[in-house]
C-alpha cells in the first residue's frame, strides 16, 4: 500500500513541476525572443543499504524549444531580430557572460545598452556604454554607429559591436533567469557570420493555445492522483475494519 502512496506522491510532484513550467511559458508568451521551456520526467533511484527496488520521479526543465518565433517589423532603430541560431551576449546577474535571443534593446540614462529586461548587452570588450549622441543605429553585422551630439548627420561613427555567438556543435542550457549558457561552463565563441535585422523584433515562440492545453492536462493528472490517494485511504480503512472483525 505504501508503494502506491509514494508512486502517487511522485506523480503529484511531477504534475506540479510541469504546471510550473507551463505557467512560466504562458506568462512569457509576449516576451520578445523567449524560448519555451521543455520539462521532462527523470528516474531517481533511491540509494541505500538494500536493493534498489524503488525509484522516485523528478520532473524538471531540461531544455528549451529553440524554434524561431515570428519576426515583426517595428521600425525602431534599437530593435534587432537575430538571424538563424545565433545568440546575443549579455551580462547575467552574477556578472558572468550569458546569452539571449531578446532583441528589444534600450539605452539607459548613463548610456548603458541593455535588453528590455535590464540585462547589460556585451560587446567585444565588455558591457556596451555609448557616449551622448543625436542618433544610434545598428547594421546587419551588429556594428553600432552614432551621430555625436551636434555632429554631422552624414558622418556616423562606429563605436561598438554587439557580441553575437554561435552555439553550433556546443550544448547550451537554459537557466531559471531565462538566459542561456554553454553546458561546458565556458564562453561561447564569437560568430563572425552572425547577422541581425534592424528595426525588427522576434516574438516569443510560445503557443498560448498549446500552453493552455498543457495546463489542463497537468491539472487533470493532478486530480487523478488525488483520487487515487483517496481510493488508497478507503482500501486501508476497509482492510483495518476487516481485520477487526476477524479478532
Amino acid at each position: 500500500m505504501d508503494r502506491l502512496i509514494y508512486s502517487s506522491l511522485a506523480a503529484l510532484k511531477g504534475a506540479q513541476s510541469r504546471q510550473t513550467a507551463t505557467a512560466n511559458n504562458l506568462a512569457n508568451a509576449a516576451t520578445p525572443g523567449f524560448r519555451a521551456e521543455l520539462s521532462e520526467a527523470q528516474t531517481l533511484w533511491l540509494k541505500g543499504a538494500t536493493f534498489e527496488s524503488r525509484a522516485a520521479v523528478s520532473q524538471e526543465v531540461v531544455s528549451a524549444d529553440m524554434h524561431a518565433g515570428v519576426v515583426t517589423s517595428t521600425g525602431r532603430p534599437l530593435d534587432v531580430a537575430i538571424e538563424n541560431d545565433a545568440l546575443l551576449a549579455v551580462q547575467s546577474p552574477d556578472g558572468e557572460e550569458a546569452y539571449t535571443r531578446r532583441g528589444d534593446l534600450q539605452l539607459s540614462e548613463t548610456g548603458l545598452l541593455t535588453t528590455g529586461d535590464g540585462r547589460p548587452v556585451l560587446g567585444l570588450q565588455g558591457p556596451i556604454t555609448l557616449p551622448p549622441s543625436d542618433s544610434v543605429s545598428i547594421d546587419g553585422q551588429g556594428r553600432i554607429s552614432i551621430i555625436p551630439a551636434g555632429g554631422d548627420p552624414n558622418q556616423p561613427q562606429q563605436v561598438e559591436q554587439l557580441k553575437l555567438v554561435s552555439a553550433t556543435g556546443i550544448g547550451v542550457k537554459k537557466g531559471l533567469d531565462a538566459l542561456f549558457r554553454a553546458a561546458t561552463g565556458d564562453a561561447l565563441p564569437t560568430d563572425p557570420d552572425a547577422r541581425v535585422r534592424t528595426g525588427q523584433l522576434e516574438a516569443s515562440n510560445v503557443s498560448s493555445t498549446q500552453a493552455l492545453v498543457d495546463m489542463i492536462e497537468a491539472s487533470r493528472a493532478w486530480d487523478v492522483q488525488l483520487k487515487l490517494l483517496g481510493d488508497v485511504k478507503d482500501l486501508d480503512a476497509a482492510t483495518s475494519q476487516l481485520m477487526n472483525l476477524n479478532q
